[in-house]
């Protein structure tokens, strides 16, 4: 009897870059930190349809006072209200640009996520 054995069932799938954009905040907030939160998760949603259907990139927002996510915080790093962009090797802090975009310039928040999403699929 002959084994015939396909390559293609051994061959390892691409190593596909994940790339989480988080947005960490505590449960009282201010309509910025609403708008921060709000343009961030419609820019990746908008930006990245495919990837974020496919996990390959995600949006998450995080609640500093709550159990898991000060887990998640810790695990991070994170104090307080942050917008970060994280890579398999490295991190864009986004926080200032949130702040300072996400009410009166949301397309220029949209576009500084992007620059910095498309930095870490290179």
């Amino acid at each position: 009897m002959v084994l015939l054995l396909c390559m293609d069932l051994f061959a390892l799938p691409p190593v596909q870059p994940k790339v989480e954009v988080y947005y960490f905040h505590f449960s009282r907030r201010c309509a910025t930190c609403l708008n921060v939160e709000k343009v961030a998760r419609e820019s990746v949603e908008a930006l990245y349809p495919e990837q974020v259907k496919k996990g390959e990139i995600t949006f998450q927002s995080i609640n500093l006072d709550e159990k898991e996510g000060e887990a998640i915080g810790k695990k991070y790093k994170i104090e307080g209200q942050t917008l970060i962009v994280i890579g398999t090797t490295n991190r864009v802090d986004m926080t200032d640009k949130g702040f300072l975009y996400a009410n009166g310039n949301p397309e220029k928040l949209k576009a500084e996520i992007k620059k910095a999403v498309e930095g870490m699929l290179e």
